[in-house]
């Protein structure tokens, strides 16, 4: 009988920590076909900057395929490792904008997606963070 109860609190604690390690990482598949549109940058809204026909934008492709654009486009293959999701060897487009704040978030998000950048998700709401800055995105919609 003490071995059972041993058993049982065991298989109990593993399963725990189990749970919690998989609330902890968010899965490509939840990220994949997806869009989202900028909404904040370190707490400041975007304003002006987010026009329907210049959202600052990223989205998520086929086998975690990460492409957006600030005032340039970028792209490459993703990769989450736990929280963090990295893109090595990002490509990207390399005009310079009337508006300082997108060649700003340019800069902004190649360093995180190269260094890499703990992300999390809820709901409706995706945030990119590194030990700089915070991106704020919302769901635009599904992708192909």
């Amino acid at each position: 009988m003490k071995k059972f109860a041993a058993l049982m609190l065991a298989a109990a604690a593993i399963s725990g920590c189990t749970g919690t390690m998989n609330n902890a990482q968010i899965g490509a598949e939840r990220l994949q076909h997806h869009r989202y549109v900028l909404q904040s940058v370190n707490g400041s809204p975007l304003g002006e900057l987010n026009q329907p026909a210049r959202q600052p934008e990223i989205s998520f492709g086929e086998n975690l395929h990460v492409s957006g654009a600030m005032c340039n486009r970028f792209m490459g293959q993703g990769k989450l490792t736990g929280d963090i999701l990295k893109v090595d060897g990002m490509a990207s487009t390399r005009m310079m904008c009337a508006e300082p704040q997108l060649n700003a978030l340019d800069k902004i998000i190649g360093t995180m997606l190269n260094n890499g950048a703990r992300i999390s998700l809820s709901d409706k709401q995706l945030t990119l963070k590194d030990a700089d800055n915070t991106l704020v995105y919302t769901l635009a919609d599904l992708v192909q």
